[in-house]
């Protein structure tokens, strides 16, 4: 019990020393996690519409040609990016483009630098959620907008990707949450997000575990608040459970297919609207409509 005191009265001493690095570390990790996965998502977005278009033997060379070299320049991309740590792909970028280039392809804006390739890593693994999004929507739905004369383009805006965006939001969320913590490995090319800041902490005073829970209390409070506001946004997206199918079309109405809540169908035989003594009342008056008198007056 003494060590968990212990551990509070170091806490607290380093946050009362150093809040003011802790806080610059926690917003420059929310604005790169935040932009990384906006451009990723645009990234992915786009390599999953261009590797789902589609083209048949009919289509002139030239565009199979094209389309599949595209689908081959995705597969490599996405193949790469999520087959290395990201760690690595910081280090490639940063210090390999100007080996490679001597020095002509650089980053003055080390930002600038994390933004790239936190975007570029997420990107690849955005590719492939979009490109599950659209496969999971019906081709029924692809097959009728095409048999009302709407163009690929026109599909895809109007009626697969609002279904496919809603469909791809977990996996959103998950790479906003994936990104918040994946920024902590930015320090090998010198950008101070929270992690960064935690180092230079610890190298000025020692106090390596209370900085180190300060961190992780710190990491679990962003993702816990990101899952809460994510939740939010898909509860909003999915809309109201409760509605009622409009009266006003008179081709339901009189197909008899619309089935009121508390008076089921218009047309129904067994209508929950007549029950008891009344419903035996109309059985009857329908017999002697029929024959001609009831089966008690026989």
């Amino acid at each position: 019990m003494d060590k968990f005191v212990k551990l509070g009265q170091d806490m607290v001493l380093l946050w009362s020393k150093y809040k003011v690095m802790y806080w610059a570390g926690i917003w420059n990790t929310l604005k790169l996690a935040f932009l990384a996965t906006l451009i990723g998502c645009f990234i992915g977005l786009l390599c999953g519409v261009l590797n789902t278009i589609p083209y048949t033997k009919k289509d002139p060379l030239p565009k199979r040609f094209l389309l599949k070299l595209l689908r081959i320049i995705i597969r490599i991309y996405v193949e790469v990016f999520r087959g290395t740590p990201m760690v690595l792909q910081s280090v490639f970028i940063y210090y390999g483009l100007p080996y490679f280039s001597n020095n002509a392809l650089r980053f003055d804006n080390i930002f600038a630098a994390a933004l790239l390739i936190v975007a570029i890593n997420t990107g690849a693994y955005m590719a492939e959620s979009v490109r599950g999004g659209i496969i999971s929507i019906d081709p029924g739905q692809t097959e009728g907008a095409k048999a009302i004369g709407m163009t690929h383009f026109q599909t895809m805006v109007n009626v697969i990707m609002p279904q496919a965006l809603r469909n791809i939001m977990p996996q959103i969320g998950n790479n906003y949450i994936i990104n918040v913590k994946d920024t902590s490995v930015m320090f090998i090319i010198g950008f101070t997000e929270f992690f960064a800041q935690h180092r230079y902490i610890v190298g000025v005073n020692n106090m390596y575990f209370p900085s180190a829970t300060i961190e992780m209390i710190g990491y679990l409070t962003l993702t816990l608040i990101a899952s809460l506001i994510l939740r939010l946004v898909e509860k909003l997206m999915d809309g109201s459970d409760s509605y009622e199918l409009v009266q006003g079309d008179q081709l339901v109405m009189a197909a008899g297919t619309y089935s009121h809540p508390d008076r089921g169908t218009p047309f129904d035989e067994v209508n929950r609207e007549y029950t008891g003594e009344e419903k035996r009342n109309r059985i009857r008056i329908g017999l002697k409509n029929r024959n001609g008198s009831t089966r008690g007056g026989r």
